[in-house]
């Protein structure tokens, strides 16, 4: 499988985001104090709109992309973008944010040092944390929205679904989920499947693991044996930023914090180039 295929309006790419929503994600990340939930909002936020700024030509925003955003949490699977469980065109994302807020961010001023800016940044998603992790649901609907895709779109580049969790899943093993989820696929290969395990803790994170070696428990291991080999255009891009990535490295992070899940988002959604 090649995953070569160039994303364009006539074979666009697919990204299912999926991100836990229970109770636990009100817990903060240990660097910087910021919930997980809200860190997750922010990380999303940052990365659909980075992902219209991609797609905006002279003549507007082109659809290069079609994606969904899922949260899951007090034993339902909701959509945390738009009103439905379904795809929404790049465009139509592009109208739809709840609202515009002003950030400050420090960036470097030429001379060696750091000035601070005001950014304008569209919310789409709020931070969420209720009830349980109802992680395999959540799978099974991604399923039911990349088959739907991979059947209108079958030379597309094949859908990527990025699984964002704190927890174990609490409606049963998600591996059969998973496992169906990934026998996906289109002309140009299976879907990939992506898992980031975020926490509280002030361990040494692992980012695109290629074996179980330093993974602590159980619940991580299964997270890695759910996850997609990254093809070699990911692993370019991950070792581009410094990641140090083995043979037979997977789409996984375990232990992430704010910094690590964000770098992990933007390597995650990198398939072949625009046109």
């Amino acid at each position: 499988m090649s995953y070569q295929a160039e994303v364009s309006r006539s074979q666009p790419g697919c990204f299912v985001f999926l991100l836990d929503q229970s109770g636990s994600m009100l817990d903060a990340f240990a660097t910087s104090g910021t919930t997980k939930a809200q860190g997750v909002a922010t990380a999303i936020n940052r990365l659909l709109h980075e992902l219209v700024l991609k797609c905006t030509k002279n003549e507007g925003v082109r659809d290069y992309y079609q994606l969904a955003v899922l949260g899951y949490g007090n034993a339902q699977v909701q959509a945390a973008l738009g009103t439905e469980l379904e795809l929404v065109p790049i465009s139509r994302v592009a109208m739809m944010p709840l609202r515009v807020e002003q950030l400050k961010r420090k960036v470097e001023d030429g001379a060696g040092g750091l000035v601070q800016e005001t950014i304008r940044l569209p919310i789409w998603v709020d931070p969420v944390a209720d009830g349980d992790t109802p992680m395999s649901g959540a799978l099974d609907a991604a399923f039911e929205i990349a088959q739907r895709f991979v059947a209108a779109h079958p030379r597309s580049y094949p859908p990527i679904v990025i699984n964002i969790t704190d927890g174990e899943a609490t409606d049963g093993d998600p591996t059969p989920a998973a496992d169906r989820l990934r026998a996906l696929g289109t002309d140009d290969g299976t879907l990939l499947l992506f898992n980031c395990h975020i926490s509280s803790s002030a361990g040494t994170p692992v980012v695109f693991a290629a074996s179980t070696e330093r993974l602590p428990d159980t619940y991580s291991q299964e997270l890695f044996r759910m996850s997609s080999r990254l093809p070699p255009a990911m692993v370019q891009a991950a070792q581009a930023e410094g990641f140090r990535v083995e043979n037979g490295a997977r789409g996984f992070a375990f232990n992430a914090d704010l910094s690590d899940l964000i770098r992990f988002l933007d390597i995650g959604t990198r398939p072949a180039g625009l046109r």
